[in-house]
């Protein structure tokens, strides 16, 4: 583990700081760091930073409340800069958005699948409900139906890997996680509180039937 005498600060005693998301991966902000400010985040588990305009130094929220919680701090390979990893409050920018990196330069207009992507268009169908549209169906029909739909692909998923058809039980898994997300968007459940209830599981890798106390 690199510790700050290792870190190669420049001329004017800085770092600079790149600020990501942890939980979408984003990057926030491109910030500097002086040793004084970074020895603040590391001691006071939040991000402060090194102001170059007013050469001060500056930690983040303290007058928005937009606090940055430093979850892990690494350093690249040449020890000259830094990526720190926040759950933050509140928009990243002093502009009020979420991200300082907000102004398109360049784009192949490809992006990647994320369940955060679908998860938003399930909730905008359960509110828009356009016409001709599955997903509008099932809302409709309300969460008998879809209870049904999610039961009818977890026995697709089991035939398939029993039959042992790879891309058959990827098909399926694929359209099982799909209906899974239907039901969480009916019941209000989202996929922070999924992912913060597998967190809260230290067991995970054990064989421990996990049932709720009667």
């Amino acid at each position: 583990m690199i510790n700050i005498d290792m870190l190669k600060f420049d001329e004017k005693g800085l770092i600079p700081a790149i600020v990501q998301d942890v939980k979408t991966g984003r990057v926030l902000t491109l910030a500097y760091m002086n040793r004084e400010s970074l020895e603040i985040t590391l001691k006071e588990g939040r991000t402060c930073f090194w102001s170059r305009s007013r050469q001060e130094l500056w930690r983040k929220g303290e007058t928005s409340g937009n606090v940055q919680r430093v979850v892990d701090i690494y350093a690249d390979c040449d020890a000259d800069a830094l990526v720190v990893k926040v759950d933050k409050a509140g928009p990243a920018c002093h502009l009020g958005t979420d991200s300082c990196f907000e102004q398109e330069l360049f784009s192949t207009g490809e992006k990647p699948f994320d369940l955060g992507d679908l998860y938003s268009l399930l909730v905008s169908r359960n509110e828009e409900r356009p016409e001709k549209s599955y997903t509008t169906y099932l809302f409709e029909k309300g969460k008998e139906k879809i209870l049904k739909k999610v039961g009818e692909e977890c026995t697709e998923v089991i035939i398939g890997a029993m039959k042992g058809d790879r891309e058959e039980t990827i098909y399926e898994l694929a359209d099982l996680c799909y209906h899974a997300m239907v039901l969480m968007v009916s019941e209000g459940i989202t996929l922070e509180d999924v992912k913060n209830e597998l967190a809260s599981r230290h067991v995970i890798d054990h064989k421990v039937k996990q049932e709720r106390m009667q």
